[in-house]
């Protein structure tokens, strides 16, 4: 979708190049291709269902609506994150054991680490993306005079990259880089992951890459459809209990 010259689709690009050394574990999806995309069909827009949200709050979900259908636009190739339910899935995984820290050492001593050592933060996931999303708001209060959610998308989009890039600082000290990291990988992982999650509403986010779902043995399809869109209907957890 392009308004004014301004491509928001290619935000995913951009911020995978500009945030490439903080975020190592979340580019392998982040490039999905719009020339392989387009070799599927249009996948129709599922029709928003009521959020529910578990974790975040008011301010917070209003947030992250705005974010996920900033990065995933609805056009002729996918419908709009909310859509997609990228936002539930991200609600989701901050009231589960993810966003609780349940795996993650809390213990300290807390020292801020290079990118190679993963998390070393004394937050949470949950509790780094809700100041995450404060302090994000605070800029855009301070810069544009309103909230994330209420300025134009070429503002966010200025925002996002100066997130992606680290050339926003938030006066809290909470490390920026880590944050949009944090919060990068959920929104990929909400357009891609298995729909028992919350995201990828009707497979749609497997339909446009052509991924089967769960149902990953197409070994002795990959010479015939090499460069093709692959028919079969993808199957996701559900479909399969």
């Amino acid at each position: 979708m392009k308004k004014d010259g301004f491509d928001r689709r290619d935000f995913l690009k951009t911020a995978v190049v500009s945030g490439a050394a903080a975020a190592s574990a979340t580019t392998a999806i982040a490039a999905t291709d719009t020339a392989q995309a387009q070799q599927t069909a249009p996948v129709p827009a599922a029709p928003s269902e009521p959020a529910g949200y578990v974790f975040l709050n008011l301010d917070e979900a209003a947030f992250v609506e705005a974010l996920v259908d900033h990065m995933i636009p609805a056009d002729e190739i996918s419908p709009k994150g909310t859509d997609l339910g990228v936002n539930i899935y991200i609600d989701r995984a901050l009231a589960g054991g993810w966003g609780k820290g349940d795996r993650l050492y809390m213990q300290g001593p807390w020292k801020l680490g290079t990118p190679a050592q993963g998390y070393q933060l004394p937050l949470t996931p949950a509790q780094l993306y809700r100041a995450g999303i404060a302090a994000t708001n605070a800029h855009c209060r301070k810069t544009y005079g309103n909230t994330f959610d209420r300025i134009s998308a070429e503002q966010r989009q200025e925002v996002l990259l100066g997130l992606s890039s680290g050339k926003i600082s938030f006066d809290s000290g909470l490390p920026v880089r880590v944050f949009w990291t944090t919060m990068y990988q959920t929104v990929v992982e909400g357009m891609y992951s298995d729909p028992i999650y919350g995201g990828n509403r009707n497979k749609a986010g497997w339909a446009i890459i052509g991924f089967p779902g769960i149902i990953a043995v197409h070994r002795d399809h990959v010479a015939q459809y090499r460069g093709k869109p692959f028919p079969a209907k993808p199957l996701g957890i559900a479909d399969m209990s």
